[in-house]
């Protein structure tokens, strides 16, 4: 346990963006418009627990806004913060990324796997 006080103990963590697979998901899914919970979680395919855990980081670190509505049943809508448009860039890099490197990464997979997943040794002798 850290003797830092709580609000001093993760400044490191203030740009950490959570490695989750659903974040860039559930960012790239609120681009254009305010969604409803169950509308990310249906058209992402998301289980109601992951992405409750899911949108609480993300309310958390600044980059969606909840809003609730007085309504029966309860509405309660999630939208991109200006921050979640920057990290969307980052959503949309990754994704160019996964695009123009996709054959090489399936040929990386390929030969790993074919070794039983064991990797290869290289032996280099000092000269």
């Amino acid at each position: 346990m850290s003797a830092l006080p709580k609000s001093h103990q993760h400044e490191d963590d203030v740009l950490m963006v959570r490695p989750g697979k659903w974040t860039l998901t559930v960012v790239t899914l609120l681009r254009a418009e305010r969604l409803r919970f169950n509308e990310i979680k249906r058209v992402g395919g998301i289980s109601q627990k992951t992405l409750t855990i899911t949108l609480r980081e993300l309310e958390r670190d600044g980059f969606v806004t909840r809003t609730m509505f007085a309504t029966i049943p309860p509405r309660v809508d999630y939208e991109l913060t200006d921050l979640g448009r920057e990290l969307l860039k980052l959503a949309d890099s990754v994704r160019v990324f996964a695009e123009r490197n996709r054959e090489q990464v399936l040929a990386a997979r390929e030969r790993f796997d074919s070794t039983g997943g064991e990797p290869v040794i290289r032996i280099i002798h000092p000269e």
